[in-house]
């Protein structure tokens, strides 16, 4: 049994059904779980002194991870998705075990120090010959001691077949489904508080046949694990679908069993009004990624919209790739600002958005036991020191504080199921130096090939 007691907190910011915000209070942990908030003191083998710092659940990613290490390449900065596509899957075709282990170790480390306990990775290509990919982020995961949840992403329509991979990252329906459900019987883990899952996720209505949709759908419901998807992120796919299918993109899944509560989808940028009602009515979510829709040029997702319709609805980076960095509390802030100017007094606040990127996250994940800070919760948290000069003046509302003034740097702490995997903003379970000596070198050699 393992003890953990955060002393004396400045605030914390439960985002509890109530909207609980807790002042010079004791948050009292054992083995993982949070077992109570509130006065009482309980001794505890580990102490942290939180007498100036503000305690915030744990963020949640709810899309991508694996593109670290194309991050900032001239070529594509001033694509957009289809081009932007097209030029990177050439690089991408050289990932392997090694790529991906040194770039999901320094990804999800990013995470980590800027409060994200729990990734999801929406994986999708498969060079032939790469080895066990999938793998190799598990163990990665394991290493730095984040909650992580994998996808076995798929690919069947090269560019021969009017699809935008080349030849050697797609595989066939059967090699797809026949290590979807090995990768679910080794990996998964749908226990409470569980720190592994894997989803199923074909790429794109542009990069899968429906065929491969179809039948992931039956595989996913049949193992009881959820699906993903990238829909609806361009103008340029909305006319795909329209002309190859006679169909919205969101009509089109519907019509391959690709809605309801076990499904969400990343971007969601062009619903119609329709499209919403649909969403609303099947409890499918959808996937935030404010930054990576604007280095794009994709578009602003309806956000507001959504929340007003209970649509489920998390925040995610969207992999480094279209985003150029791994940071849930940017992207909370730059959401934010991006629905302040486009919605104005319709955007959600600064708390609203922070809901967003952990119960609406969890939501998305399927999860009911992370994303707030409650009794009888995983004990998944981040603190921050607000006796700092960027934060001078800023303490009157610690609930909007991330979304309306934003947090640069890292976190003081971050907490994953009860251990301090973060500790005066740097990382407890790997070695911060060899680990960017090490990937800086795996990179070089991915790039040169």
């Amino acid at each position: 049994m393992s003890t953990l007691l955060i002393k004396n907190a400045r605030f914390v910011v439960s985002c509890d059904d109530d909207d609980t915000l807790y002042e010079r209070v004791n948050l009292f942990i054992r083995d993982g779980v949070i077992v109570s908030i509130g006065p009482d003191y309980h001794q505890a083998d580990t102490v942290l002194d939180a007498s100036s710092m503000v305690v915030y659940p744990g963020l949640i990613n709810t899309h991508h991870l694996y593109q670290i290490f194309s991050r900032n390449l001239p070529e594509v900065q001033k694509m957009e998705l289809f081009p932007w596509l097209v030029t990177l899957y050439e690089v991408w075709k050289g990932l392997n075990e090694e790529v991906v282990t040194w770039s999901a170790l320094t990804g999800l480390g990013e995470l980590l120090k800027t409060g994200c306990t729990t990734c999801f990775d929406h994986h999708y290509v498969f060079p032939h010959g790469a080895g066990d990919l999938i793998a190799a982020q598990f163990r990665a995961a394991s290493q730095v001691g984040i909650r992580f949840m994998a996808s076995r992403g798929s690919m069947d329509l090269s560019q021969k077949d009017g699809g935008l991979p080349p030849d050697s990252v797609v595989q066939t329906i059967d090699e797809i489904l026949a290590d979807s459900e090995r990768l679910v019987r080794v990996w998964h883990d749908p226990s409470p508080y569980s720190m592994r899952q894997v989803a199923l996720a074909p790429c794109s209505p542009f990069s899968v046949s429906g065929d491969l949709m179809r039948e992931t759908a039956g595989l996913a419901r049949s193992l009881g694990v959820r699906l993903h998807t990238h829909l609806a992120e361009t103008r340029d796919e909305v006319q795909f679908t329209t002309e190859k299918f006679g169909m919205r993109p969101l009509q089109y899944m519907e019509s391959l069993g690709w809605v309801g509560p076990d499904v969400w989808f990343a971007h969601g940028i062009h619903f119609d009004d329709d499209d919403l009602l649909l969403l609303a009515e099947t409890g499918t979510g959808v996937a935030h990624c404010p930054i990576s829709n604007m280095k794009l040029s994709s578009g602003v997702c309806r956000v507001p919209d959504m929340l007003g319709l209970d649509i489920p609805v998390g925040l995610a980076v969207d992999g480094a790739a279209s985003n150029d960095g791994s940071n849930l509390l940017e992207e909370l802030r730059v959401c934010y600002l991006l629905h302040r100017l486009h919605a104005s007094a319709d955007a959600p606040t600064g708390y609203e958005i922070l809901k967003m990127a952990t119960r609406g996250s969890a939501r998305l994940l399927g999860r009911d036991d992370i994303g707030c800070l409650a009794p009888s919760k995983a004990a998944d948290c981040f603190l921050i020191d607000l006796d700092r000069l960027s934060l001078v003046g800023a303490q009157l509302d610690p609930m909007s504080l991330l979304g309306t003034v934003g947090f640069k740097g890292n976190v003081d702490y971050t907490i994953v199921n009860g251990i301090p995997v973060v500790q005066n903003g740097e990382l407890t379970t790997i070695d911060e130096e060899e680990t960017v000596r090490s990937a800086n070198q795996v990179v070089r050699r991915y790039l040169n090939r």
